[in-house]
Order: C-alpha cells, then structure tokens, then sequence
C-alpha cells in the first residue's frame, strides 16, 4: 500500500483559489506518494517511466518520479483521481507482480473515473480499495479484469444470460472476453465443451479453394479465437483439446442439424451470417448451453443487398428473457490508441456521408 501521502497547496498557502481580478488562474494542488517498494514503483512507473507519461496526457497532470516517490501536479480534481489511479495500480502489482501495460492502465483510469460518478468524493477515499470493473479468471492468466464499463457490463451479461450478442468495432475485446468466459466456465466444470464457429467469408476478397481436410479449410478463418484460446489456456492442453473434441472448431454451415448440449458455443464475425444461418445456429441451444455471439455490424463483407443475420437477430429477439446485449463503441477500444482514432474517424466519415445522403441538394444561401 502507498503511505506518506500528503498534499500541498500552491503558492501563497491559501488554496491558490481564482481571483476574481485574474479568471484565467486555477488552482493547483500538489500530492505527495511514497511506496514501499522501490521494485513494484518501478513496475507502476513503466519502463522509462512511460505509465507516468500515460497517466499524464491522459489526466492533464504533471508527475514526477524519483525511486520510489512520486510527486503529483494538477487541479483538485485531476490530482486526486492521479492519486487513486497510482495506488490501485500499485495494489494490482502487489497482488500479481507482473508489469503493466498501457491498457490496464487505461483500464484503471477509467475504473476510477467510473467511481468517482458512482460515489461521492468522501466514499471514494474511504473505499479506495473497491473492485469496481468485473474479471474473468482462468487458470493461465489468473484474473483478467475489464478495462472498461462497456467490457464490465459485458462480463456481468455472460455470466447472467444463456445467450449474449456482443456488437462493436475491432479493438474492444468482444471475442478475446467471451473466449475467456468459455476457458473459465470450461475449468470450473460448468461446461464440456467449447464449440468454436465462424463464418467463412472473405473479407473483399476471393481466396478460392482452400486444401486439407476441414480443420485445415476453417482454420485461417478462426485465427483470432485461436489466438485467444493460447492467451487464457496452456498450448499443451489447447492441443489436447482439439484432439479429443472438448475444443471443437465447427463451420457454420455444419451446424444444421445439431443440439449443442453442456457446451458453451461461441459464434465470431456474426455479421457476415445471413438471416437462414442466424436463425439456423440461434435454434441449437441445448440444455445447459451458453452461446456467445460477436460482430462488428460495420464490417459486412456479405453481397449487396443480402441482410446480415446479425443485425436482424438483434432487433428481433430485443427484449426477450434470458437475451443480454451490449453495444461497444469507438470510446471502448483497448487495443491501441492509434485504432481508437482511426474507428473514430470511421465513423465520422460514416455518419457525414450519411448525413449528405439525406441532403442530396442542400439549400444554398441567399445571395447577399
């Protein structure tokens, strides 16, 4: 745990408030943090300090390191919620002692904003020490905790609901947290098998034949859930899986017919299913099963004029009991700063283009 935290006012000592005379001077505090470590200071510093930087851009903050003392500059506000940000991630490297990325700093910045409109400031540090994002824990990564409020509701749906539809761009952790899902409900013995489907759709292009047996076809489709099933379990037993069938990767065309009973049946790039497949795979759930579907519904790669399944499931089956849904937005990108911006500017240029669309001929101003 942190100690020695003291704060100070600016200069003058009288909480450097604004001057009515001079509106353009705010108040600037300064806080003080000493940890007790020096080796998990420098795991919640980053390498170069790089976390310290982060934190900065990302709060508005001044911060400076030193060892295992830490120095904080900032409005009121700003520099509280710095203080909070850098003793949660000093509990996190206390508890696991690995070192941080960028995104689970981001995600702690966003836990204790999300807090912070949740409590009032007094309740906060009291209770700085409350978990507020969910995790998922597996036996190869431990706890995995949301970096998010969109990631967080989605991990409470999973758990609560026996058929979950999860939409949004590239980036938000929609199959990565529902693969992590299925590997914990997979341990836990709540579950037999993992049943992995995709949609073989090319992505604007035509690849033609692929050779090898059906694996061997269907496997550069499912690469990504592949690359999760290797984040969250042993390579051994991802292995030892597939070979006796408690992994089993399934095109969806071969799906007709089945009753997918004591799985958990993942269903990735749903978009790109037309309404017959949809509701085709949608009609499998067995007893005790639990389905996950992921999609971008931005990203179809179906022919014009063919509805995405995808889009119509969801509207169709709105409101029904036992049916969770969670909509990410380019806001809820963890993958990389530079993809949040370029989803952002995505959907800027959708939205005018859109916008131009309803306007064919805009009216002109009249002539002065």
């Amino acid at each position: 745990m942190p100690i020695d935290v003291a704060s100070a006012r600016g200069p003058a000592g009288r909480n450097n408030r604004p001057s009515p005379g001079r509106p353009g001077l705010s108040e600037t505090v300064e806080v003080s943090l000493t940890f007790d470590d020096n080796r998990l200071a420098s795991l919640v510093f980053g390498q170069y300090d790089q976390n310290v930087a982060h934190i900065e851009r990302r709060l508005g903050i001044t911060g400076t390191a030193l060892g295992n003392h830490l120095v904080v500059k900032g409005t009121p506000e700003a520099a509280e919620k710095a203080r909070r940000v850098f003793e949660r991630l000093y509990a996190r490297v206390q508890k696991g002692g690995t070192t941080l990325t960028l995104g689970d700093v981001d995600g702690v910045i966003q836990e204790v904003t999300v807090q912070g409109n949740l409590f009032p400031s007094a309740e906060i540090v009291a209770d700085n020490g409350r978990e507020q994002f969910e995790q998922i824990a597996t036996r190869k990564r431990g706890g995995v905790r949301a970096r998010n409020a969109a990631q967080s509701e989605y991990i409470k749906l999973l758990r609560a609901n026996e058929l979950v539809f999860a939409e949004g761009p590239a980036g938000t952790g929609k199959t990565w947290l529902a693969v992590g899902h299925a590997v914990s409900l997979l341990e836990q013995g709540h579950a037999e098998r993992l049943i992995l489907s995709r949609p073989a759709v090319e992505a604007g292009e035509r690849l033609g034949f692929l050779p090898g047996d059906m694996r061997e076809k269907v496997d550069p489709y499912l690469r990504p859930i592949y690359d999760a099933l290797y984040d969250f379990m042993e390579a051994r037993h991802v292995d030892r899986g597939l070979q006796t069938g408690i992994i089993e990767i399934a095109p969806l065309a071969f799906m007709r017919g089945r009753t997918l009973t004591n799985a958990v049946v993942l269903l990735d790039e749903a978009q790109n299913t037309t309404s017959m497949q949809m509701k085709m795979f949608l009609t499998r759930l067995g007893e005790n099963s639990r389905m996950i579907i992921t999609g971008d519904p931005s990203q179809i790669d179906l022919p014009p004029g063919q509805k995405s399944g995808l889009v119509e499931a969801v509207n169709v089956l709105d409101g029904v009991e036992g049916i969770g849904r969670v909509r990410f937005r380019d806001v809820d990108v963890v993958r990389h700063d530079l993809v949040r911006r370029i989803v952002t500017a995505y959907e800027s240029a959708s939205h005018g283009e859109a916008e131009a669309d309803r306007n064919p001929n805009p009216r002109r101003r009249p002539l002065a």
